[in-house]
């Protein structure tokens, strides 16, 4: 993977790094709200997760094998190690969305575009503390977790 592959990954697994804004999960809204509006749809959450996965699918197959999945977990790990100050469990909560173990749901120990994309309803389900059907800055930071 490129260095430019790796930093646009981490661009796009950020939604936690918070520091100079200091609102928890804004740097994750600004990267994954695409029309601007403040609030993170299905679709938009669709569209990235589809750009996420492409990222790390290093041979191409539409199948994140365990190699991938490695790079893809330490890739993660590094992010919310530099970016995952004080923002209560709505970061936890979106980490777990992104495991093999969330996304695997034929238990075949591969994720398969399709279910990491079907898991995405079930990714903003398990972070919308508000059940609004949507990812806003009110579902992060210490409250309510």
């Amino acid at each position: 993977m490129t260095r430019f592959t790796v930093l646009a990954a981490l661009a796009l697994l950020m939604p936690l790094a918070v520091a100079a804004q200091g609102t928890p999960g804004s740097h994750f809204i600004e990267n994954w709200d695409l029309d601007g509006n403040g609030t993170v749809s299905l679709d938009e959450v669709t569209e990235r997760r589809g750009d996420v996965f492409v990222m790390f699918d290093q041979d191409e197959n539409t199948s994140l094998n365990a190699a991938e999945y490695v790079l893809f977990d330490e890739t993660r790990a590094a992010d919310m190690e530099n970016n995952a100050g004080g923002h209560g469990r709505g970061g936890q909560r979106m980490q777990e969305g992104l495991t093999l173990a969330f996304n695997d749901t034929n238990a075949d120990g591969e994720v398969s575009m399709e279910e990491f994309i079907a898991n995405s309803a079930a990714w903003i389900a398990q972070v919308d503390r508000d059940g609004d059907g949507e990812i806003t800055a009110a579902d992060f930071g210490p409250q309510g977790n």
